[in-house]
């Protein structure tokens, strides 16, 4: 990875935040982008590495402006976008359909899905005019389940899984790969709201129960998600397109 440069969205969370220290640590640039300048600045401290290396972009996703000015910002700041880790997504609240209001459940949809479209609008162009680029957008095992109380979510991950691949085929010619990573049961914040969304005030015992169902009878860690992402990133997957990693723990092969 050295010299190559990736920009990362949703960098100030736990998965992005492991996967720009598994590039850093591989030689990379990484540019952040995240909607919380205060987590930004945090995780840019946190992280080990040459900070003339590490660039952050405060924006919205969803925000069609700001997609293109951080894609702007890192052509201007580094020159080039090797690696696109399209990582930004919500959970949402944890409620019944028919208890959802639209406005919530359109958020979910604008962050994971709009957000993930824009991404990739912007960035395969930049990719196009290179010739060359590889994309990891960020689905989940929610991508091939449903699950009670979390419609907005499974909604959304089912999108991403089908745009990671529509995306591969329209840009494989032009040299430019498209794959997702679809973990579960991360030992993230996100998991840690779920869980207290799904329990409120007792989240260990929804942990619990979720660990149940895990073959592997853990959560997993942020790294484990890097490294996949890494894998696809690198010229090691150069025949590897449209394709869906599940990092879960075995819990689709249950």
């Amino acid at each position: 990875m050295n010299d190559k440069v990736v920009l990362i969205t949703g960098g100030a969370g736990g998965i992005g935040k492991a996967t720009a220290q598994q590039f850093l640590d591989n030689g990379a640039k990484v540019v952040l982008v995240d909607i919380n300048q205060e987590a930004l600045d945090n995780t840019k401290h946190a992280l080990r590495a040459d900070k003339d290396r590490i660039h952050v972009v405060q924006a919205n996703v969803t925000d069609e402006e700001d997609v293109k000015q951080y894609v702007k910002e890192t052509i201007d700041r580094f020159g080039k976008i090797d690696i696109f880790f399209n990582n930004a997504g919500v959970n949402g609240p944890f409620e019944m359909i028919k208890d959802l209001e639209k406005e919530k459940f359109e958020q979910i949809l604008n962050i994971n899905v709009t957000g993930v479209f824009l991404g990739l609008k912007h960035v395969i162009k930049q990719m196009e005019a290179q010739g060359y680029g590889s994309i990891i957008n960020t689905a989940s095992n929610a991508a091939y389940i449903g699950s009670a109380g979390m419609a907005g979510y499974i909604a959304s991950k089912h999108a991403v899984a089908g745009i990671t691949k529509t995306a591969a085929l329209e840009a494989a010619s032009n040299g430019i790969r498209v794959n997702a990573v679809a973990p579960a049961a991360i030992d993230t914040q996100m998991l840690a709201d779920i869980q207290n969304n799904i329990t409120p005030g007792q989240p260990e015992k929804s942990g619990e129960a979720i660990k149940q169902g895990i073959p592997a009878g853990r959560f997993g860690a942020p790294d484990e998600v890097a490294q996949v992402v890494l894998f696809l990133a690198s010229d090691q997957a150069s025949f590897v397109n449209g394709s869906l990693y599940n990092v879960d723990g075995g819990m689709q092969a249950d």
